[in-house]
Parts: structure tokens; sequence; C-alpha cells
């Protein structure tokens, strides 16, 4: 059960980060408080159905898409945190990031 938890918890965090939305911002839309937010991504706190219904009309996906378990999602979102990572550790060669990326993408 806690997988279950801690895969919908990450999966309702890559939606509110992609409709750029703060935990503070998705509670108030949501109506609990930030911290249960914050359990509920962090898959320690499992939600109610009302809960998990108003967290889906708040990120606009359907219920399903919150149970759709992609591991390529979970995967492309990691490498991307790591990348920021990388990019926040090295903001003196970040120019020099910018032109490989750059030269690599187009």
């Amino acid at each position: 059960m806690s997988d279950i938890k801690k895969l919908l918890g990450k999966k309702i965090k890559y939606y509110r980060e992609l409709n750029d939305l703060t935990q503070e911002q998705m509670a108030e839309l949501v109506g609990i408080n930030s911290r249960s937010i914050s359990l509920i991504e962090r898959g320690s706190n499992f939600v109610t159905a009302e809960t998990l219904t108003n967290i889906a009309k708040t990120l606009n996906v359907s219920m399903k898409k919150l149970f759709d378990f992609d591991e390529d999602m979970f995967q492309a979102a990691d490498i991307k945190e790591k990348l920021f990572d990388l990019i926040n550790k090295n903001e003196d060669k970040i120019y020099t990031i910018y032109k490989i990326v750059r030269g690599y993408l187009e």
C-alpha cells in the first residue's frame, strides 16, 4: 500500500508543478492545509475520495490519470531535477552548459 501512496504522491506533485502551483496555492484550491499536501506528495498520507476528487479537479486531470503510473514520466522528471541541480551547482559554467544543450537540441 505504501508504494501506491508514494506513486500517487509523486504523480500529484508532478501535475502540481506542471500547473505551476505551490503547495500552499494547491492546498487553498483543494480546501486542505499545505502540510497535508506535503504529506500526500511524500507518500506519508493517503487521501479521502473527496480530497482526491478535489485534487484531480484542481490539477485538471482525470482520476485515471492520477493512478496511471508511467515510469517514463517519473524518470524524465527525475532527470530534469538532476539537471537543474547540476546547473545550480555550476552557475559559473551556465553559458557553456547552455551552448552544449542548445547545440545538441538544434
